[in-house]
């Protein structure tokens, strides 16, 4: 982990994006469960487009987990400066009319283009903001990817008394931002619709915005091809009505329709569809475990 993070760090640029692209092509080859689970989940959600649109998508995945990968290893040396080679933020507006509301803000996000650009840049270019993160079984990893998240001086809030601290956030009128888009237990989330099946979604997001009146805004870093570089897209407020399954819903549809128009920056080898409805068979029995993705 640390060569590959190294190697990546200080090659010049156009060698680091051929080593990140070698590098993932590896572990495609070494991890064949993570193209097995993509193409499960891609005839579940969208069995229309055929085998070989599932397979251009997947390829298109991994090439994204590359982009990922060379983004975060280069941390070290982006700057307000010239982060602006990697990305530019389109929507900012909808974030200051929110921060103007003073009620905090919710940042809704997934393994969908470069989720660690995305927040890495918004505190170069606009505030350090709170990020909830899983931490990773390897201690020492952990260790190395939390303290480049925090470079740009964003706080990372972890499992133990979080809720708390994101309520102290909100109510300070900072942004935090949330992954929705993993599987959770039945105990702990809701089954919602996503892409014509039901997903079990946690509810977390959606109880935090009813507690707190913050807005809640989904945000993410969509890789364009035209520009060779990301674009950090705000959407508007979803609004929340503080049903909590009806507004679980609501960001899951938002979600859906952003995956839909970039398929390919997905994270489709999470198994997403894990937790099932009780009495209803694994959608996954003949594909080996998986672990989740940070």
């Amino acid at each position: 982990m640390l060569f590959v993070l190294k190697s990546l760090e200080w090659a010049p640029l156009p060698v680091a994006e051929r080593l990140s692209r070698l590098y993932v092509r590896a572990l495609d080859r070494a991890v064949p469960r993570l193209r097995i689970v993509a193409m499960r989940n891609l005839s579940l959600a969208l069995p229309e487009l055929g085998t070989r649109r599932h397979i251009e998508i997947v390829d298109g995945v991994f090439r994204s987990i590359a982009r990922v990968a060379l983004a975060f290893a280069r941390f070290p040396s982006l700057r307000r400066e010239n982060v602006s080679r990697w990305i530019r933020i389109e929507g900012a507006e909808h974030v200051e009319a929110a921060l103007r509301e003073g009620r905090g803000l919710l940042f809704a996000t997934a393994h969908l283009g470069n989720w660690e650009l995305s927040a890495f840049a918004w505190a170069l270019l606009y505030a350090p903001m709170n990020v909830v993160v899983r931490p990773l079984d390897n201690v020492l990893i952990d260790r190395l990817v939390e303290h480049r998240r925090a470079l740009s001086g964003n706080c990372l809030i972890g499992k133990r008394g979080f809720a708390r601290s994101i309520l102290h956030a909100l109510a300070g009128n900072d942004a935090v931002g949330i992954l929705i888009d993993q599987n959770t237990t039945a105990d702990s989330g809701l089954f919602v619709d996503f892409f014509g099946l039901p997903a079990c979604a946690s509810t977390g997001f959606a109880k935090f915005a009813a507690h707190s009146g913050a807005a809640a805004i989904p945000g993410f870093a969509l890789w364009l091809e035209s520009e060779r570089r990301y674009v950090l897209r705000f959407y508007p407020p979803v609004p929340m009505s503080g049903d909590i399954a009806r507004d679980t819903q609501a960001l899951q549809t938002v979600l859906e329709d952003v995956i839909r128009a970039y398929p390919d920056q997905w994270l489709w080898i999470h198994r997403r569809w894990k937790t099932r409805p009780p009495g209803a068979p694994s959608l996954y029995e003949r594909i080996p475990a998986a672990h989740h993705p940070q």
